[in-house]
């Protein structure tokens, strides 16, 4: 996992700046409550996604356990970010109307714990909303690159925390059905056939773990045309999921 106390300063305009955070705050607004007054944001980063949520009436708390990633998110939401880790959550029971879960569980080695958390601090008719099959958004536009993944990337599906399957599943143990869907852009974040085998041989990519998946990815990039051309820009999913 990066170290995201180095990562902080970087971070935003590495990842789509201004117009990806506007995207995906969008995204998130259209799965909100509509009465939702408490929103959670786990995770939050630099807050470039938090600070988009806040409205009137309505009190948005970004959670995160980097100190460098923090010290920029208190600058966008001064007095509202707090350190603690997704797994103890500094809320009470039932006291959140939202829990907002972008771009983590995809990280994680297990996404059990961190779902359990977030539906003990969601009050009944609350929400989960959170972003599934991450390392998929790349792919879910027709192209090239995608095909040339496929077979590799399928075959490690089963093993992604943050599975819409395996997640569906986990909610629903937890007593939260599926209420919503919508999706956003990575906007300007597609990549070349170059680009994926750099990451392929930094060790970055998940389907590629295994040195012998990698030297058949490499293989496979490096046969496609216009190595320099960013194929299209990932497309993220993002769920709700009611108490």
């Amino acid at each position: 996992m990066l170290d995201y106390d180095t990562e902080a300063r970087d971070y935003d305009d590495s990842r789509g700046g201004e117009p990806r955070a506007e995207a995906a705050a969008a995204a998130v607004e259209r799965l909100l409550p509509e009465d939702g007054r408490t929103v959670l944001d786990v995770a939050c980063g630099t807050g470039i996604v938090t600070a988009r949520l806040r409205r009137p009436g309505r009190t948005v708390l970004g959670v995160d356990r980097s100190p460098g990633m923090l010290r920029l998110a208190e600058q966008r939401l001064p007095g509202a970010v707090l350190c603690a880790d997704a797994t103890r959550l500094p809320l009470r029971t039932g006291s959140a109307d939202a829990v907002v879960l972008v771009w983590l569980l995809h990280l994680l080695p297990d996404a059990a714990p961190v779902l359990a958390e977030a539906r003990r601090v969601l009050r009944p008719g609350g929400a989960l909303i959170t972003t599934v099959d991450k390392n998929d958004a790349y792919f879910t536009e027709p192209s090239d690159l995608a095909e040339a993944t496929a077979g590799l990337r399928r075959r490690h599906a089963p093993q992604v925390t943050d599975n819409v399957e395996r997640l569906t599943a986990r909610a629903a143990a937890l007593g939260l059905s599926p209420a919503a869907e919508t999706s956003f852009p990575g906007l300007g974040q597609g990549r070349s056939p170059r680009a994926w085998r750099e990451s392929v041989g930094k060790g970055r990519i998940l389907w590629c773990r295994d040195p012998a998946d990698a030297a058949t990815a490499v293989r496979a990039l490096a046969a496609l045309p216009d190595q320099d051309t960013p194929r299209p820009d990932p497309q993220y999913r993002l769920l709700a999921f009611r108490a």
